[in-house]
């Protein structure tokens, strides 16, 4: 159960409206208005399903995320290295640690900003993940 709404503010039904989050006792709820009638769906089975997603993706890009960390820290070097992949490794940690803290809110609207847009059906199911993304030459 999930008391926090990772991606609060990102998420959107079919509609294109922004769904509200509201909380059945403890448990963060998405809710979705099908016709007047409000559908409150876990936001940790939506939650879950986007993050194994770019989970998925961080582990096939690893080696290239670590090589451009590296840079962007200004600090290529072997320790570096191993530095970042041990945290990439350890990537379940840091999602669990998301679903109790959740993404700060400056940190949700930046990601607004750049255009990522979770969008779900009256079902909680993800339809599609919107994603702001860089060529390999950039």
């Amino acid at each position: 159960m999930a008391n926090k709404a990772v991606f609060e503010g990102l998420v959107y039904d079919e509609n294109d409206r922004l769904l509200d989050v509201s909380y059945v006792g403890n448990e963060a709820c998405y809710v979705v208005d099908d016709n007047g009638f409000k559908l409150h769906i876990s936001s940790e089975q939506i939650d879950k399903q986007v993050l194994e997603s770019m989970k998925e993706e961080i582990i096939e890009n690893k080696d290239l995320i670590s090589e451009k960390t590296s840079d962007m820290i200004g600090s290529d070097d072997i320790f570096t290295h191993a530095i970042i992949n041990q945290q990439l490794e350890n990537i379940d940690k840091h999602l669990d640690e998301l679903f109790n803290r959740g993404i700060p809110e400056s940190g949700r609207a930046y990601l607004g900003m750049l255009g990522f847009k979770i969008v779900v059906n009256h079902h909680g199911e993800i339809v599609r993940v919107d994603q702001p993304s860089v060529s390999i030459d950039e």
